[in-house]
C-alpha cells in the first residue's frame, strides 16, 4: 500500500512538472513572435524608407527622403505622442512640400531646395531649436504623408479650406495671396472666373486652385508644377489654369516671352498656414510654431523673405 501511494505520489509531480514545462514552452514562443512581428516590422519601415530614399534620389532633389518621416512617427511613440516633445528628443523638424513651385519652394541652379516657404520654416525650426530636414514630392502625397504622421509639418503654400481644417491643424497665417486666372495670350473667350464654366484647366489634384475651378464649372487635368500647366496651357491642351498671383508673375519675369496673361482674379484672400497632423499630440508643436511665427514677424524676418521671393510683402493682410 506504502508503495502504491509513494507510485501515486510520483506521478502527480511527475504530471505537474510536464504541465510546467509546457507553460515555459508556450510563453517563450509567444515572447519569440512578438519579438519576431516587432522586428518584421522594423523590416518593413527600412523597406519602405529605402523605397523613398530610391525616389527621393531620382527626382534630385537633394532633400531628405521620406523614410525620415517614417522615423519621425516611431520616435512619436516613444515621446508619448507629443509632437513637439517628439521633434526635440530627434532634433529635427520633417518638413514636406513639392519642390517644384517657385518662388515658394525650388531647387536653384546648383540643385539646393530654396524658397519663400524653405527659409520661412528653417527660420521657425532655429527658433524650435532643431534642424530642418526637407521632403519633396507631390501634392497629394504630401497630404496624405501629414495625415499620416511621417512628417511633422508641411509648408508648400498650402491655403486654408474648412475640409483641411477638419484633417489638419493650421498654423497661425504667415501668407496671404490672392489666385489668378491665366489664359494664353490669344484667348478672348475667357476673361473672368464665370467663363471657365465648361471649360478645362490644370492644376495639382486636390490644390485649392482645382477647387477653385470646379466651383466655376471647369473640368480640371492633374499636372504637378507651375512650368507643366503653363506647357499644357501653350500646347493648347487647356483653355486655362489657376495659380498665386505671385508665382505667376514670378514666372513672367522670368519668362518674358510667355505668351500668357491674368485675365482675373478670385475676389478672396487666400491664407496660407503650415499644417501638420490632427489632434492634441500636435497642440504643443502648433503652439511652439505660432510663437515662432509672432517673432519673426515682429522682428521683420517674415517681411524680408516675402521682399526676396515675390518682391513684395505677402505676410500681412494689410
Amino acid at each position: 500500500m506504502k508503495k502504491k501511494w509513494i507510485s501515486l505520489v510520483m506521478a502527480v509531480m511527475m504530471t505537474a512538472a510536464l504541465a510546467a514545462g509546457c507553460g515555459s514552452s508556450s510563453s517563450g514562443s509567444s515572447a519569440g513572435q512578438e519579438k519576431e512581428t516587432q522586428t518584421g516590422a522594423a523590416a518593413g519601415a527600412e523597406a519602405d524608407a529605402g523605397a523613398a530614399n530610391t525616389a527621393a534620389a531620382d527626382e534630385g532633389t537633394g532633400a531628405a527622403d521620406a523614410g525620415a518621416g517614417t522615423d519621425a512617427g516611431a520616435d512619436s511613440a516613444s515621446a508619448g505622442d507629443d509632437l513637439l516633445a517628439k521633434v526635440q528628443n530627434s532634433g529635427k523638424l520633417v518638413i514636406a512640400m513639392e519642390g517644384n513651385w517657385a518662388p515658394w519652394t525650388y531647387e536653384n541652379e546648383d540643385g539646393e531646395l530654396v524658397g519663400f516657404e524653405v527659409e520661412v520654416s528653417r527660420a521657425v525650426a532655429e527658433k524650435l531649436g532643431v534642424t530642418p530636414e526637407y521632403v519633396t514630392g507631390e501634392w497629394d502625397g504630401l497630404l496624405a504623408g501629414v495625415q499620416a504622421g511621417r512628417y511633422d509639418v508641411m509648408a508648400n503654400g498650402v491655403g486654408y479650406t474648412e475640409e483641411r481644417a477638419q484633417a489638419y491643424y493650421y498654423s497661425d497665417f504667415y501668407a496671404f495671396n490672392r489666385t489668378a486666372l491665366v489664359v494664353r495670350g490669344d484667348n478672348e473667350e475667357i476673361k473672368s472666373l464665370e467663363d471657365l464654366d465648361g471649360k478645362t484647366t490644370c492644376n495639382s489634384a486636390n490644390s485649392t486652385y482645382q477647387l477653385l475651378a470646379e466651383k466655376y464649372g471647369a473640368t480640371v487635368k492633374d499636372v504637378e508644377s507651375l512650368a507643366g500647366t503653363i506647357d499644357e496651357l501653350m500646347a493648347g491642351r487647356v483653355d486655362a489654369t489657376l495659380n498665386a498671383e505671385v508665382s505667376i508673375n514670378d514666372y513672367m519675369r522670368e519668362q518674358p516671352d510667355a505668351d500668357i496673361k491674368i485675365v482675373d482674379y478670385d475676389p478672396d484672400v487666400e491664407q496660407v498656414g503650415m499644417i501638420m497632423p490632427y489632434g492634441a499630440p500636435s497642440d504643443s508643436l502648433r503652439d511652439a510654431i505660432n510663437q515662432a511665427l509672432e517673432e519673426l514677424r515682429a522682428d521683420g524676418t517674415l517681411t524680408e523673405i516675402s521682399n526676396k521671393y515675390f518682391g513684395m510683402d505677402i505676410t500681412t493682410n494689410e
